[in-house]
């Protein structure tokens, strides 16, 4: 009996770390931004469909940066670096309203469609778009759901423009929402986030360990 029952654990695992592995590539290759859909469609494609076998996000999380280190290696590392430092650029342009960098440019799993995606904080949410028509940037109005903790979500602006031939993401949150972040669609978490100085950090410890592998 309980022989059975480690056989039947282990293969439950190995077919979390394939359904990981197959939702990771199709992130990678199709350009899937969303985990639940990777996973899905990696089930659908494997042909398992019991709901214990499905990975964590977080597990699909650790595949992508394992399949984009074994396969795209220097290419994802020098887009990853541009886009640090574009989003450095654009914390700093926005820094009245308390700029926070988020999402897979700050936790190393953007590919190349990956947008910069910031949190800004404001208790009257029409000064961005102001902000954005002062200095003459055009964007493109919508809206997303977090959740601020367990108990609360909300709806909220959303405003998106390009530069420097990148997608910038802007989320509107109100002001007292700086002290905790929301949380992650990941692991409902709190959301890793990154000011200025902490992305500054970030590229210059990128660079240290760039000279020191060689690449």
């Amino acid at each position: 009996m309980r022989h059975a029952r480690q056989h039947a654990e282990t293969r439950i695992r190995e077919r979390r770390h394939r359904l990981a592995h197959e939702a990771a590539r199709l992130m990678a290759e199709s350009g899937i931004r969303d985990f639940h859909q990777a996973k899905l469609k990696a089930a659908q494609r494997l042909g398992i469909h019991d709901d214990a076998s499905l990975p964590r996000n977080r597990e699909i999380e650790d595949a992508l940066r394992e399949y984009q280190r074994l396969f795209l290696g220097d290419a994802q590392a020098t887009g990853l670096r541009a886009r640090r430092e574009a989003a450095l650029r654009a914390l700093e342009f926005f820094a009245p309203f308390d700029a926070r960098l988020v999402g897979p440019v700050l936790d190393g799993t953007a590919d190349t469609n990956a947008p910069v995606m910031l949190q800004l904080h404001a208790d009257d949410a029409d000064a961005v778009p102001r902000f954005l028509e002062e200095h003459r940037i055009p964007a493109e109005s919508r809206t997303r759901r977090l959740r601020l903790d367990r108990e609360r979500s909300d709806d909220f602006p959303v405003w998106l423009f390009s530069a420097e031939e990148l997608t910038f993401d802007l989320t509107v949150l109100p002001a007292d929402v700086l002290r905790q972040a929301p949380l992650s669609g990941i692991d409902e978490k709190p959301m890793r986030r990154a000011s200025a100085s902490q992305l500054r950090q970030l590229l210059a410890e990128d660079e240290i360990a760039g000279y020191e592998t060689g690449t």
